[in-house]
């Protein structure tokens, strides 16, 4: 029992990056991801193959090779540019994430009916008015399950950041797993984020609950 109360606080000592590097993707990719979905869907047929292109390619490498190329490579593409761990894994997160929350999007907007719009257009509303005031609504309870799988995948990627040696929750672990040669780091580690995706199934089920009153 001393052993585990030795090492809980230093597991701990990770989630202060594991929750910065989770909050900040949030943050920043579910508002990037629903303009990439509108760019998705757009009648501009260039930005509609390039968005689609570039979805393409981040859905379909690793999200650890990403975090690779943009530390380690961009410095080979652009002379002098190295980023420093964090905002390269920043970076490499919140345009990974973004990507897939916009193909979520994408599907919760086109699976709106035609009429909505049409009917948005007689009363003169904007395309800006219609997608804000009527379809963006309706897009958000629609997608609210697959955002909560990405949101719960997302945390458990934080751990990729240990490829740029930094003290997130695993790194930590490991240290302390090959230092002490006892594995209850690893359960301790476990346990945090089991506790945190119990959290988020908690919110976003509160969330389904709360939109799925208004189709009674």
């Amino acid at each position: 029992m001393d052993y585990l109360l030795n090492i809980v606080p230093a597991v701990a000592v990770g989630l202060q990056i594991t929750l910065k590097i989770f909050v900040i993707t949030i943050v920043l990719s579910l508002p990037l991801g629903i303009f990439m979905a509108l760019a998705r869907i757009s009648e501009l047929t260039p930005l509609r193959k390039f968005m689609g292109a570039y979805i393409y390619v981040m859905r379909g490498t690793p999200l650890m090779l990403q975090i690779l190329f943009i530390y380690y490579g961009l410095p080979f593409i652009i002379e002098g540019l190295r980023l420093p761990d964090f905002p390269a894994a920043i970076i490499a997160f919140v345009f990974n994430y973004a990507a897939y929350f916009a193909e979520i999007f994408r599907g919760g907007i086109q699976s709106i009916e035609r009429g909505q719009y049409e009917g948005a257009k007689v009363l003169g509303l904007t395309y800006v008015q219609t997608m804000r005031r009527i379809i963006l609504p309706q897009v958000v309870k629609r997608v609210l399950p697959p955002i909560a799988n990405e949101t719960i995948n997302l945390l458990k990627d934080t751990s990729l950041v240990y490829i740029l040696a930094m003290n997130d929750i695993l790194r930590i672990t490991r240290s302390i797993v090959q230092r002490d040669f006892d594995t209850t780091a690893f359960i301790v580690a476990a346990l945090f984020y089991l506790f945190f995706t119990f959290i988020l199934t908690k919110i976003f089920s509160y969330l389904e609950a709360r939109y799925a009153v208004y189709d009674e």
